[in-house]
């Protein structure tokens, strides 16, 4: 994370001293949005982990075929992880394993919300019908 960060910082001294004279305000705006595009290229999701209501595109999420279906393994940075089973039958994913409840709530007509464990993910879906909380 560290390097990331000093990476950014090294671009935005470079963005500061190139070309037209750019407000510090201009350079991080450019940073920011360079960050933006290469999370979203590196397939990470958009979570919040327990206790925090801040958004953050740092979970990862591998896929896995199992005799049951498709299983979500959706990790944090700091090793965290959850496990969610997609259902056929309009739910959308289930906890996978363990007791606590998957909460499922339609975020719009291509993605879902997910609530687990104090833990919050935001994953694309199909989404067909009404939206509001599944469960």
């Amino acid at each position: 994370m560290s390097t990331r960060i000093s990476s950014a910082a090294l671009l935005a001294l470079g963005l500061v001293g190139c070309g037209e004279p750019k407000t510090d305000h201009q350079a991080l705006a450019n940073v920011e949005a360079a960050q933006r595009v290469r999370a979203q290229e590196s397939g990470n999701i958009v979570c919040a982990h327990r206790g925090s209501g801040d958004f953050a595109r740092v979970c990862t999420l591998d896929r896995e075929q199992a005799a049951q279906g498709l299983i979500l393994t959706i990790r944090h940075p700091d090793g965290a992880f959850h496990r969610l089973l997609v259902t056929k039958d309009g739910r959308g994913v289930i906890a996978a394993d363990g007791a606590e409840r998957a909460v499922v709530t339609i975020m719009g007509k291509d993605s879902i919300e997910v609530a687990l464990g104090g833990d919050r993910y935001r994953l694309p879906a199909t989404v067909r019908g009404n939206g509001g909380p599944a469960s």
